[in-house]
């Protein structure tokens, strides 16, 4: 250990580095002062209204975005990737399916790297061509979980359709209606990228060590599987669950007031604001919910966001009406998170890619706050 590891200092520690600027980047602006949300420029009003996936994706890993022909490219690269190796289907039905899907995804994605023949390599193109593949091959091995864990077999990816509408495809084992196909088209893109919140950073340290991309991928899952990260609209759905009905709504807005409760997809860690990208899915989610017969649950998240903002002066962010959404699309609570991962993958990847250009290991200071130099004591006179 060197002097400097254990060197008292009079600063104080940022816990949770909040604040600390960790990098330069150019890939994403967050500024929760004023709830405005750049990738690589473009407000994500913008990209949401306007842009796919696919374009979402090109413009994180590349700079700009695509022109037709750059567009076809990368969506026939996406198409020729979908499939994973079989070995990763053999070994999903030898896992218990009682561990958790972000678990079971983490798994195999490590795997993934295993099969990959590439996956050590270090040129540019190959590291592209590899952040490529986890875009295409995640939502794949996402869908193969869920069906997986239902007793089901997986379904095979259709070249037919586009990324969003492949992946609910997957998922559900029938082509998805339109409004489906672009409710999973803008969730992933509003997930797709957000600084450097937890997973992205951890899979920036991991990069920088030089190992493959497989393994700064698995350690952002992991990031990502926790309760501090991702997870929050699979907590929404429990309790637009529990809640039950409209009716129920005041009594429960009531009930968490009195005890002092948290109120699940409301407020952000960095948002002071709005969250920008909460009202894009607010519309989806009413739509399909007359789609589906079920707007109960639109209802109950439309009184929600009323009654307790009137309570607590706080706006719902992306993960409230992403809950309600996700279940009209047909995916359980449970796979919400992994749902997060293969959006986030493009945001990830991008990171990486230009954490390796003109890399340096990231190796903070610690503010050593233990004992002073001490002397060893024999086990017999302790």
């Amino acid at each position: 250990m060197s002097a400097d590891d254990v060197e008292k200092t009079s600063s104080e520690a940022v816990k949770g580095l909040k604040g600390i600027i960790a990098a330069d980047s150019s890939i994403c602006l967050v500024n929760g002062t004023v709830g405005k949300l750049l990738y690589r420029g473009y407000n994500i009003d913008d990209l949401a209204e306007n842009a796919t996936f696919e374009e979402v994706s090109y413009l994180l890993l590349n700079g700009e975005l695509p022109n037709a022909s750059q567009l076809s490219e990368y969506q026939e690269s996406l198409k020729k990737y979908r499939s994973i190796p079989g070995e990763l289907i053999d070994a999903l039905k030898q896992l218990p399916t009682s561990a958790s899907p972000m678990a079971l995804l983490r798994t195999l994605t490590s795997m993934a790297g295993v099969y990959d023949p590439d996956a050590e390599s270090e040129t540019d193109e190959k590291r592209m061509q590899i952040s490529i593949k986890l875009i295409s091959q995640i939502p794949t091995i996402v869908a193969a979980i869920h069906r997986v864990r239902k007793g089901l077999e997986p379904v095979a990816p259709d070249p037919g359709l586009c990324h969003a509408g492949n992946f609910m495809y997957m998922i559900n084992g029938e082509k998805p209606s339109e409004d489906a196909t672009r409710a999973m088209d803008l969730i992933l893109t509003l997930h797709a990228e957000h600084g450097l919140n937890a997973s992205t950073f951890t899979s920036r340290v991991i990069i920088a060590t030089l190992p493959d991309i497989y393994s700064a991928i698995t350690g952002a899952i992991g990031a990502l599987k926790g309760k501090l990260h991702g997870g929050a609209n699979t907590e929404v759905l429990k309790t637009l669950f529990e809640i039950g009905s409209v009716d129920n709504i005041a009594p429960y807005v009531k009930k968490v007031r009195e005890a002092k409760g948290k109120f699940m997809g409301f407020g952000h860690a960095v948002y002071q604001v709005e969250d920008p990208r909460a009202k894009h899915l607010k519309e989806l989610s009413r739509r399909l919910g007359n789609e589906t017969g079920e707007p109960k649950w639109y209802e109950m998240s439309i009184e929600m966001e009323k009654l307790v903002y009137a309570e607590i002066k706080r706006n719902c962010n992306v993960d409230f009406y992403s809950a309600s959404l996700q279940h009209y699309m047909g995916i359980p609570g449970d796979l919400f998170t992994c749902i997060f991962a293969a959006s986030r993958i493009a945001g990830w990847c991008a990171h990486i890619l230009e954490q390796l250009d003109g890399n340096k290991i990231i190796r903070p200071k610690a503010n050593y706050i233990g004992y002073e130099e001490r002397p060893y004591v024999s086990v017999s006179e302790r």
